[in-house]
C-alpha cells in the first residue's frame, strides 16, 4: 500500500461513533471524552481553533486538559517535531533532548534538583509514591479526600465517594473507585480534607507511625472543580509533614502552568517531590518527577543497586523532550503574566455574564485557568462542593458544556484552560458566547 495517498476518511461524528462502537468498549478509550449522544471527532486544529468531523469550528476552552500550553499547531514546536522525527523518533539510548529539559525545570521549579522523565502523569504519580516509600520505609499513603491523582488505583480512591460511604469527617472512609480494587490496597490509603488546618493535622498525626508520604495538587481539589487550598493550608500542610518526617510531593501535573515557577513558586510552598505531565511535552505524551537529591538518590546507582528501580520502553523519548522543551523554553515570565491578565479578563466576563442573566454562580480563577461554578456558595472541599449539588445545579453543570458548543466553543466541566494562542478577540467572543448558553439554559 502506499501510504501517501491513503485519505482520511471523511465519516461525520455519528457515523464514526457507530464504528468505534463496534470495536471498543461502548465507542470509548478516554472516559472523561464520554458525550451523549456522541463525542465530536476532531480531524483538525490551528491555534485558538479546533474543528471536528461535521465542520464545525471551535475556540478550544480545553487544550487537551491543559497539555497545549501554546495551543494548537505552534510553529516552533511543529517544526522541531518535523525535524527530530527525520532524525530519531526513539532508541535505547539516551538523547540530549532529555538533559536539556531536565536543566530547564531544575532551574526553572523551587523543589526540583534532579528529574526522572516517564511517560504520563499517572506514571510520574506512581514513581513518586515509590519513591516516597523508600525514602521513608512506611507504605501507607495520605492524600486529600475528592482528590485526584490520575488512574493509579491507590490514588483514585475516594476520588468521588458517595455520601453514603463518607464516614465521619475526621475518620473518613476510603472508598474504591473500580470494581474488583483489593482491601489490602485501599488498607494502604488515609484522607483527609481540604482546607480543614485542625482536621489535616489531627489525622495525619494520628497516622503518624504508618504514613510516610502525602501527595496533594496544591492547586486544590482536582481538575475542574475550582476549589483551590488556601495558602494558610499549604503552609500548615507543609509545616505538618516536615514535623512528622514525611515526604510532601506536589502533584502539579495540572496546576505547573500556574506560573513561571509552578504553584509551588505562585505559593511560596516547597515540597519534597514533584511530579508533572501536560504542558512540560509541548502537546505530546510526557510525565516527569524532580525533587530534592536526598529524596531523589532512592534512584542513584553510584553505591549500587537503587532502592528503586525505574525504566520504560519511551522514558526520555527524544521526541516529547524535544517537543516539551521547545515549548517550555517559550514561556517566559512575561508570557505567563500576560495569560495571567486573560484569565482575569475572561473571568471578569463569565462573571458578567452571571449577574446579567440572574444564574447563581461564581467565577473561580488561577493565571490560565478559569472555572464557572454554579453553587450557591464556593465550596470549601470535596463533601461541600457534593453537598451544593443539587438537581438543578447538576442539571445546569451537565447542559452548559452542550449549550456552549452549539455556541462555537469546547468546553468541559465549565472549565476553561487558556494557551498563548487565546486572543483577546477570542475572550469576548467567549464571553457572548457564555452569556447566549446561560440564557437558552434559562429558557429550556
Amino acid at each position: 500500500m502506499n501510504f501517501s495517498t491513503v485519505e482520511i476518511s471523511k465519516d461525520d461524528s455519528a457515523r464514526l461513533f457507530e464504528r468505534a462502537r463496534a470495536v471498543m468498549p461502548s465507542g470509548y478509550t478516554r472516559n472523561m471524552l464520554v458525550a451523549k449522544p456522541h463525542p465530536f471527532y476532531a480531524v483538525s486544529a490551528d491555534g485558538s481553533r479546533l474543528t471536528d468531523a461535521d465542520g464545525c469550528t471551535r475556540i478550544d476552552w480545553v487544550n487537551n486538559f491543559a497539555s497545549l500550553i501554546h495551543g494548537h499547531n505552534k510553529r516552533e514546536v511543529v517544526d522541531i517535531i518535523s525535524q527530530q522525527a527525520a532524525r530519531l523518533l526513539s532508541a535505547t539510548m539516551p538523547a540530549e533532548w532529555e538533559v536539556k529539559l531536565a536543566e530547564l525545570l531544575v532551574d526553572r521549579i523551587p523543589s526540583v534538583e534532579q528529574v526522572r522523565f516517564m511517560n504520563s502523569g499517572t506514571e510520574a504519580n506512581l514513581i513518586a509514591i515509590k519513591a516516597a516509600r523508600a525514602f521513608t520505609g512506611k507504605s501507607k499513603v495520605a492524600k486529600l479526600e475528592g482528590g485526584y491523582h490520575g488512574q493509579y488505583d491507590l490514588l483514585e480512591a475516594s476520588y468521588v465517594p458517595p455520601s453514603e460511604k463518607w464516614g465521619e469527617r475526621n475518620y473518613p472512609a476510603v472508598v474504591a473507585h473500580n470494581a474488583g480494587t483489593p482491601q489490602s490496597l485501599l488498607d494502604e490509603l488515609v484522607l483527609f480534607p481540604l482546607n480543614d488546618i485542625e482536621t489535616m493535622r489531627e489525622i495525619l498525626t494520628r497516622h503518624a507511625s504508618e504514613v510516610g508520604t502525602v501527595i496533594i495538587d496544591p492547586s486544590g481539589l482536582s481538575l475542574g472543580t475550582g476549589i483551590y487550598a488556601s495558602h494558610d493550608f499549604l503552609v500548615a500542610l507543609r509545616e505538618t509533614t516536615e514535623k512528622l518526617g514525611m515526604v510532601l510531593i506536589f502533584d502539579e501535573v495540572w496546576s505547573l502552568r500556574s506560573g513561571y515557577r509552578g504553584t509551588q513558586g505562585l505559593m511560596n510552598v516547597t515540597p519534597d517531590l514533584t511530579t508533572m505531565g501536560k504542558m512540560i511535552g509541548g502537546g505530546l505524551p510526557i510525565g516527569a518527577l524532580g525533587g530534592q537529591r536526598d529524596v531523589m538518590s532512592v534512584f542513584s546507582i553510584d553505591d549500587g543497586e537503587p532502592k528503586v528501580k525505574h525504566s520504560g520502553t519511551f522514558t526520555g523519548n527524544p521526541m516529547s523532550m524535544a517537543a516539551g522543551f521547545t515549548a517550555m523554553s517559550l514561556m517566559t515570565p512575561a508570557l505567563f503574566d500576560e495569560l495571567a491578565k486573560q484569565g482575569e479578563h475572561l473571568a471578569e466576563g463569565l462573571q458578567r455574564a452571571l449577574v446579567d442573566t440572574d444564574t447563581q454562580g461564581h467565577v473561580v480563577n488561577r493565571g490560565s485557568m478559569t472555572n464557572l461554578l454554579f453553587t450557591e456558595r464556593l465550596p470549601v472541599d470535596y463533601r461541600d462542593l457534593y453537598a451544593q449539588q443539587t438537581p438543578a445545579v447538576a442539571s445546569l453543570s451537565a447542559r452548559m458544556p452542550k449549550l456552549m458548543a452549539t455556541e462555537g466553543l469546547h468546553v468541559l466541566r465549565n472549565m476553561f484552560v487558556g494557551s498563548t494562542a487565546i486572543s483577546n478577540d477570542d475572550i469576548d467572543e467567549t464571553i457572548v458566547a457564555v452569556t447566549r448558553s446561560l440564557l437558552k439554559a434559562a429558557e429550556a
